[in-house]
């Protein structure tokens, strides 16, 4: 069934505008986006098998460009723009929510954030969020690709971008492209050298969050720093 034939009160657009976009489904929001689907499948069709396939938004919002291309009816770029757009649109507004009230506030929505940042990446990526004096995101970087290990994040690096920034205190973070959010040996190490060099400029670690498509891992909430 194409969304032209159903009636027109329940179609996903006419439903948006007299209902309000609280009243659709996954599905439908997802639908209007993508807007057609295939010769073998109706857009509301597509929509479910991409949801699907990502494990509903939340995966969808993790998800890079390759992974999008790999979807028979997201081949061409016209949709997969769309879909990135909206995508970086929901990770801005994520990053002014942070930067508008404390950080700690929401500590899901820093997981949620972080795993929309980094949760898709194929390889690692070490990142800094930088809050100021009352808890707020200042800015996130991405500062080092790789095995992150001691001897490859530098702390001077971090010390530097920190002071940079002015912050007070800061978030650490970093992704496992396997999928465990687990931390390693490694990963403790790392956050205890990176505590160290920076108390030395009086700038706390807040947390070091290890993100990956299906979850996060709060080293504070664990009672690890």
């Amino acid at each position: 069934m194409t969304v032209k034939d159903l009636p027109l009160d329940v179609r996903p657009r006419e439903k948006l505008l007299s209902r309000g976009a609280a009243s659709l489904s996954d599905t439908e929001l997802l639908a209007l986006l993508l807007r057609t689907g295939t010769a073998e499948r109706g857009v509301l069709r597509m929509a479910d098998e991409v949801l699907q396939r990502f494990g509903g938004l939340s995966g969808l919002l993790n998800t890079g460009a390759e992974s999008l291309k790999e979807v028979k009816g997201l081949g061409g770029p016209a949709k997969r723009a769309e879909l990135l757009a909206v995508m970086e649109l929901a990770r801005r507004a994520m990053a002014q929510q942070l930067s508008e009230r404390t950080v700690f506030a929401s500590p899901e929505a820093v997981k949620d954030y972080l795993r929309m940042h980094l949760g898709h990446r194929p390889h690692e990526v070490f990142a800094v969020l930088f809050l100021d004096s009352q808890s707020r995101l200042i800015a996130t970087e991405e500062l080092f690709r790789g095995t992150l290990t001691q001897t490859s994040v530098y702390p001077r690096e971090v010390v530097m971008r920190t002071l940079h920034h002015g912050a007070a205190a800061v978030v650490l973070a970093h992704n496992h492209p396997s999928g465990s959010v687990q931390p390693s040996r490694a990963d403790e190490v790392l956050t205890q050298a990176l505590t160290a060099a920076l108390a030395l400029v009086d700038v706390r670690v807040m947390d070091h969050v290890i993100v990956a498509p299906g979850g996060a891992f709060s080293m504070a909430e664990r009672g690890m720093l």
